[in-house]
């Protein structure tokens, strides 16, 4: 039979001053609890408490390399629809005007391009000094 969720119906209520629920939040933040209120009960149960190391600056890398990457595939979506408005062109004016904007966003691309090559370079660079 499968263990059934217990309903926590009870309420514990506790007042802390600022300097201690901050205390509290920083502790909470280095742990693998995913709500204060996980975190609270085990520690007031005396129940193991997983913590975890992050290291701050893949951390931040990988913030940005999903922000690059998000943008990488918007380009790549409008380079799609680029690519559909000129099969469906049948002027040399209409051509010839894709062509000048398909520069452009190759620029942009190739400066998307070298931003990830820099954040490359510098979480190699972090991972080499350690």
């Amino acid at each position: 039979m499968k263990d059934q969720k217990t309903n926590r119906n009870k309420w514990l209520h506790v007042r802390l001053t600022e300097e201690e629920y901050q205390a509290i939040q920083d502790r909470f933040k280095k742990t693998t609890c995913r709500k204060l209120s996980e975190y609270t009960r085990k520690v007031v149960l005396a129940k193991p408490i997983t913590t975890t190391f992050r290291n701050a600056s893949l951390d931040d890398f990988m913030a940005e390399m999903i922000r690059l990457r998000g943008e990488l595939n918007s380009i790549g979506v409008n380079f799609n629809q680029s690519v559909h408005k000129l099969h469906m062109s049948d002027t040399a004016a209409q051509i010839q005007s894709w062509i000048l904007k398909q520069e452009v966003e190759k620029k942009i691309l190739f400066n998307k391009i070298d931003e990830i090559k820099l954040g490359i370079k510098k979480i190699a660079e972090t991972w080499l000094q350690s």
